[in-house]
This record gives structure tokens, sequence and C-alpha cells, in this order.
């Protein structure tokens, strides 16, 4: 079987490649031609784009970039045509895939769609293109079964697949040798995850460091991108001590006392780690103020979106100053309020449906090839 897979993102990357690894265990001739990025390619696939290429943050940032966007569409729709594939594996990054999904239709070749694309939050009017044009949807959010009945559009709930990479013993890296090979000292750890792009990054990662002074008892660490090159984390901390870290991210977060989190899929990472967490996002103005317009959640961070209450604190834009990131810091290192984010966060994780998402999706996807 040939498989096309899309993934826009490093954690689409990190999906991506670990459903392959399954569909290859159900399908061992199975070949991938995938937009994706290193894990993806480590996992047999042959990558026509790297995620590096694609990702553009906020609607700002995706209107000077159009021009980009538009080509690389146009390359997608006719690069698939010459594979000829015999399914199309979207994973989330909605605005790319979604046109792919109705080119795909178009052209009689089924279509997947793993990892919904959030149009609960906005542009639920999308879900019209999903019914017309994806053959099946697997969804890893447990409110999101709910959402789509609400349309008549039947899907499966999978699991969430961060719960099949991360580790289930917190305590299971060792500590000692993690500080060694990284060239820590022996100081408790407060870990910084300011994004997976270079925008975020670039503004993000200056307004986590300036708490800095006011937690001397503390090594600030940051967990590095794939997709962002050294030399941007370099210039950002150049009058700084903090350390930055690649790959080993949740290793980073399973041995810190705290970290402040840029909003995205790092924030459900720290929570079933067990790492209290500050989420903080500030976008440019424009793309926040149509945001706020259009998008209509109660909260910016998947964490509280699946609980449905306020567990971890958000701040967003305005309210993400120098002096509410130390009140918030300083809190959540509370040992009380630990105990009780830790336990909110074992709730969480029993929410997410268990280990096993990607054996599960490449279980179904085969089933319903065989049956077509």
């Amino acid at each position: 079987m040939n498989y096309y897979i899309i993934a826009g993102e490093a954690s689409g990357d990190l999906h991506g490649s670990n459903l392959m690894r399954a569909l290859k265990n159900h399908d061992p001739d199975a070949s991938f031609r995938c937009w994706g990025g290193d894990l993806m390619q480590r996992a047999g696939g042959k990558l026509v784009r790297h995620y590096r290429e694609l990702a553009f943050m906020g609607f700002w940032e995706v209107l000077v970039n159009l021009r980009t966007i538009l080509k690389n569409l146009t390359f997608c729709e006719t690069d698939i045509l010459k594979s000829k594939p015999d399914v199309l594996i979207l994973i989330d990054y909605p605005g790319f895939n979604l046109r792919m999904a109705r080119f795909a239709k178009k052209h009689g070749i089924p279509v997947f769609y793993y990892i919904s694309p959030q149009l609960w939050a906005w542009k639920s009017s999308r879900v019209r293109i999903v019914r017309e044009c994806v053959s099946r949807m697997f969804v890893i959010l447990p409110f999101e079964q709910e959402f789509y009945r609400k349309f008549d559009y039947q899907v499966d709930f999978v699991g969430h697949p961060l719960l099949d990479v991360i580790p289930d013993d917190r305590q299971s890296t060792d500590r000692s040798l993690f500080l060694r090979r990284n060239h820590l000292s022996d100081k408790p750890i407060i870990a910084l995850l300011p994004g997976s792009r270079k925008q975020e990054v670039n503004a993000m990662l200056r307004r986590m460091t300036q708490v800095i002074p006011s937690f001397t008892e503390f090594q600030f660490v940051v967990a590095g991108a794939p997709s962002v090159g050294r030399e941007l984390y370099h210039q950002v901390l150049s009058d700084t001590s903090v350390s930055v870290i690649f790959d080993q991210t949740h290793d980073l977060l399973s041995l810190s006392e705290a970290a402040l989190v840029t909003s995205g899929t790092a924030t459900l990472e720290a929570a079933l780690l067990g790492t209290p967490e500050v989420v903080c996002y500030r976008g440019s103005a424009l793309s926040f103020w149509i945001a706020r317009r259009i998008v209509h959640v109660p909260f910016i961070s998947l964490v509280n979106l699946i609980m449905e209450r306020d567990v971890v604190k958000e701040l967003i834009q305005h309210q993400l100053t120098h002096g509410n990131l130390v009140v918030e810091l300083k809190r959540i290192l509370e040992p009380a309020t630990k105990q009780r984010i830790r336990k909110d966060f074992n709730e969480l994780a029993q929410k997410l449906g268990g280990a096993g998402a990607s054996k599960r999706t490449a279980g179904l996807m085969i089933q319903y090839l065989q049956d077509k």
C-alpha cells in the first residue's frame, strides 16, 4: 500500500512517525511519501517538504507568507497526482490539509484525517468539508466525538498519541546522568519551552528569561526545538547563563520543578509528565485582535480545554508581564499547589484514553481500506 502523509508541524512529525511504524506492523510492504520532518524520514518516509518550510504562526504571519503557502499547495497537488497514493493521511495542519482533502476527494483518493483540526475552536463551518471529503476521522481528544456528533458525522476516538511516547514513571530519568551529560549544575531546574517556531522563540524566550533574577536558587534550561536554529537561541540568551538542550524535552520536563510553556502541545506534555506549568502566549497585535473575534473557546491550553476548568494558569497577550510571570511561577513552586496540580494531571491522563493511539489508529485504517 502506498501512503501519502502530510504533517506541517513538529508534533505532527512525531505522531506521524509513530503511525507509520504502526502501519508497517500491519502492512510490511507499505511505502510512505510525506511532508513532515526528520522523525518521519527516519521511520522510512520519502520526505517531500520539511515542516520548517511550512510553519507560519498567526493570522498576519500567514498573510505575509501567502505567496509561499500557495506555491506549496500547488506543488503538493502536483506531487500527489504523480505519486498516485492508495490513501492520503492528513495530520492536523488544517489550513493546508483541508484543501488537500478537497483535492484528493476530487481525484478519487481516499482521505484519512489523524488528529482533528481544532474546528471546535473556530470555523466550525469547515466541518462541511470534513463530511464531504474525509473518508474517516481519527480524533485524539475526548470531547471531539461529541462535537462531530452534533454535525451527524461519526469519528473514531483513538486516545492521545502523547501517551505512547511519554514515560509512565516520572522518576525513570537518571538525574545525575542527565546533569552530567548536559553540563548542568545540581540546582533544581525550571524548564523553558518557548515554542517550536522561530517567531515564537524570538518573542517568548526573551519574556521568559526576564524572571531569572527572581529565582536565583534555580537553574533555567531551554528545551530546544529541532526546527529552530541554535544560533537564534544563542542570540536571545547571549546575556544569560541559560542552557539549551535538544532532543531531551521529556527528560528535561520530568526532572524540572516547574515550567514556563508556550501554548501548544507542549502544555499537554508537561502535564502528562506531572510538571507544574504556567502557560504563556503573546502574538502580534493584529493576530490577537483577529483571534479574539473568531476563536470561541474558554481556554487556550489543551490541559484546561480537556479538563473543562482552570487547572493551569494562562497568561495571554497583555497578561504576560514580568510581574505576573514571577507571581505565578512562585505559586506553582509551593508544595501544596504542586500536589493539587499533579492530582489534576493524573485525572487528565485518565481522560485521554490510555496508551496505544498509534496502534489503534493504524488497525482501524487498515480495516477501512480492506473493507473499501
